[in-house]
This record gives C-alpha cells, structure tokens and sequence, in this order.
C-alpha cells in the first residue's frame, strides 16, 4: 500500500450545534414572554353559602332466627303468618329500611329463605346477612 503526501482532508462528521442553540434560546425568550398572558383570569364574583350534607342513614330491621325456628323483629319475638304484613308496611316507606337477619348457626336454611322470599315478594331490596367473626 503506498502512502501519498497529498492527503485529503475528511469531511467533518461533528455536528454543528450553534444553530440549534440559538433557536432553544429564541422558543425560550418567547415563552417566558407568552406564558404570563395565558394566566388571563376573569374574576367573578360568587355567593359564599355554608352547606352541611345531609346523610339521613335508613333505620334497619334486626330479625332474627332461632334454631327452633322463633323469629324476632327487633327482639320482639313475630309470628311467621305476619311477616307479609309487616314487610307490606316497611316497604314503601323512603329511605326504605335494610332488614339485617341474623340466623343461628344450626337453623335451616329453609327459615331463612322463607324470610328473604316474603321480604322480597314485599318489595324490599336491601337485605343482608349479619354473622360474628368471632365465633368459629
């Protein structure tokens, strides 16, 4: 291989950021100058009222279900043959009361749906089960 002493030169192969430099600088004096007219607020004058929610909480029905099959409305013991009834006269009252029934463990099962069936033929939509995590 034969080594000339004419070379010629390579071409440049750096970036040349100068201009690129100028032009940040440039955007930059143009938001700092714009950013302030872009907070332009109208003040408006608005009532000053003190409000408190009202949560009215529903009352709700603790039933309850023995072993023995005795069925109590809010500890008042009930007969079966009178629940429709009672469940009639809860049902469209608004906020519409929750019925919490709480079985014993050993009842059948056969009570507690004859309960939720009456609730529900009344028209009540909020029923739940109560239980003791306590207890194993």
């Amino acid at each position: 291989m034969a080594f000339s002493k004419y070379r010629r030169p390579a071409p440049m192969a750096d970036m040349n950021v100068v201009p690129l430099v100028d032009v940040m600088l440039v955007l930059l004096v143009i938001f700092i100058v714009t950013a302030p007219l872009l907070t332009h607020a109208v003040k408006i004058d608005l009532p000053k009222v003190a409000s408190q929610p009202n949560i009215t909480k529903p009352e709700h029905i603790e039933f309850g279900i023995r072993v023995t099959g005795d069925l109590f409305w809010n500890g008042e013991a009930v007969a079966a043959d009178a629940l429709p009834q009672r469940f009639a006269a809860i049902a469209p009252l608004q906020p519409q009361p929750e019925l919490h029934i709480r079985a014993d463990r050993h009842v059948y099962y056969e009570h507690v749906a004859r309960v939720m069936a009456a609730a529900a033929k009344a028209g009540l939509v909020k029923i739940g089960f109560v239980s003791d995590p306590s207890s194993p």
